[in-house]
C-alpha cells in the first residue's frame, strides 16, 4: 500500500461524529490545479444534501472522491464510520488494496450525469447484475429484488426492454434502480437530470422524492433549485473548489448571507 498524507488533527477528530456521512478538510488536485480546496461536510442518516453551484466548481469532483472514484489528496472522508479508500496506521493514511475499495464502494450508490447502462443488456438484466456478480446473489432472488425495484421506480412493463429502446428518464430511472438493487447506505446522484429533456426531468425527480421520503441518505449534485428547496435537508453552495455557504435551504436559497451565492441564484431563479 503506497502512504497517503499524514492524518490532520481536525480531520481526525471525526472519529466520534454521528454523520454517516463525514468529510473534512478534503483537498484534491489534478497536476498543478487544485480543484478541491478543503471541502468540510457533514450528513446525518435519513438526511438529503444538495450540492449546488457553477460548472467547475468541484461538487460532482467531491461527490466521485466520496465513493473514491478519485483519491484525495489530503484530508480524509468517512461514510458509516469507515474511512474511504485508505485505513489509518500510525497517524498516516494508506490506501487500500482494490478489492477493499470495492467491497466499500457496495454501500455507495451512484447515480451518473449519463447513464451508464450496459447496451447489450435488457433493463432487467441491467439491474441484476452487479448483485449477482458482486454480491453473490442467487438469479432468482435477484430477479425478484430487481422486479420490485423496476415497480418501484415507474418501469416494471420495461423489463425486458433495451436501453436504446428507452428514453433518456426511463434510461435513467433504470440506473436508480440498478444502484439501489445493491442496497446501499447511501445514494450520490451527479447531476441526475442534466442531460434530460426538460418534460422527461419530473419523472426522474419524482423518484428521488420518493427515496427521500423513505429515509434514504443521499448527496445530490443538481442544478434543480426547486428540488433542493422542497427535498433538501442541507443546501451546499460550492464556488472555485470551495463551500461559500451551507445551511438549510430555506435559508441558504431563500435569504443567502454570501455576495457570492446571491449572485448565483440571481442568474438562475
Amino acid at each position: 500500500m503506497i502512504p497517503a498524507q499524514p492524518v490532520e488533527a481536525d480531520a481526525a477528530a471525526a472519529v466520534g461524529t454521528s454523520a454517516i456521512i463525514d468529510a473534512r478538510d478534503v483537498h484534491k488536485r489534478f497536476g498543478s490545479l487544485e480543484v478541491l480546496k478543503g471541502i468540510t461536510l457533514q450528513v446525518e442518516r435519513g438526511q438529503v444534501a444538495c450540492l449546488l453551484g457553477p460548472s467547475g466548481s468541484g461538487k460532482s469532483t467531491f461527490l466521485r472522491c466520496i465513493n473514491h472514484l478519485e483519491k484525495i489528496d489530503a484530508g480524509l472522508i468517512r461514510v458509516a464510520g469507515e474511512t474511504v479508500g485508505y485505513e489509518e496506521r500510525g497517524g498516516k493514511l494508506y490506501e487500500l488494496p482494490v478489492r477493499a475499495v470495492a467491497r466499500q464502494r457496495r454501500g455507495v450508490g451512484m447515480v451518473f450525469q449519463r447513464f451508464n447502462l450496459f447496451p447489450h443488456m435488457t433493463a432487467l438484466e441491467n439491474v441484476i447484475e452487479a448483485p449477482i456478480q458482486v454480491r453473490g446473489v442467487a438469479r432468482a432472488a435477484a430477479k425478484e429484488r430487481a422486479l420490485q425495484l423496476l415497480e418501484r421506480v415507474g418501469l416494471a412493463d420495461k423489463a425486458g426492454a433495451y436501453p436504446s429502446a428507452l428514453s433518456g428518464g426511463q434510461q435513467q430511472r433504470i440506473a436508480i434502480a440498478r444502484a439501489l438493487a445493491m442496497d446501499p447506505e447511501v445514494m450520490l446522484f451527479d447531476e441526475p437530470t442534466s442531460a434530460l429533456d426538460p418534460e422527461l426531468v419530473g419523472d426522474v425527480l419524482d423518484v428521488m422524492r420518493d427515496l427521500a421520503a423513505s429515509g434514504m441518505t443521499m448527496i445530490v449534485v443538481t442544478h434543480e433549485i426547486g428540488f433542493a428547496r422542497e427535498v433538501g435537508d442541507i443546501a451546499v453552495f460550492m464556488d472555485g473548489g470551495v463551500v461559500v455557504e451551507q445551511g438549510r435551504p430555506s435559508d441558504v436559497l431563500v435569504s443567502p448571507r454570501e455576495a457570492r451565492t446571491q449572485a448565483f441564484l440571481a442568474k438562475v431563479l
